[in-house]
């Protein structure tokens, strides 16, 4: 894993536990509307993988997911990355959204990257 403050470590632990939260709160809203959940639902599985795996990792410690696990995660994770940078470019500079958006990408990117390593200490 590349290096990263802990300020950077804070923000992305505290960008994904936001992420899961607001998505905990969509997947409840659409439950109660009785529509499909099934995007959402792996979406939330993915962003908690992530996180778990960022905190196992920056804490030395060994994660629990199996290698499918990991690949699903990280394939869904790469898949949020565009449009969050579509909307991130359309912001103006500066903006609290903005900033919001760029931390949020960061944690992604940090995530899918570690997802990666565990992958590659995996196949060897």
């Amino acid at each position: 894993m590349i290096k990263v403050t802990d300020k950077e470590k804070i923000e992305s632990i505290s960008s994904l536990q936001s992420s899961i939260r607001k998505t905990e709160k969509s997947l409840g809203q659409m439950n109660d509307k009785g529509v499909s959940t099934t995007l959402v639902r792996k979406r939330l599985e993915a962003l908690k993988t992530g996180l778990d795996i960022l905190e196992s990792a920056w804490d030395k410690k060994p994660n629990h997911y199996a290698e499918e696990d990991l690949k699903s995660a990280q394939n869904v994770l790469e898949g949020l990355l565009p449009g969050i940078i579509r909307i991130y470019e359309k912001l103006k500079l500066g903006s609290p959204q903005r900033t919001l958006l760029e931390r949020r990408i960061k944690s992604l990117e940090l995530a899918i990257e570690e997802i990666g390593n565990q992958l590659g200490h995996n196949a060897g």
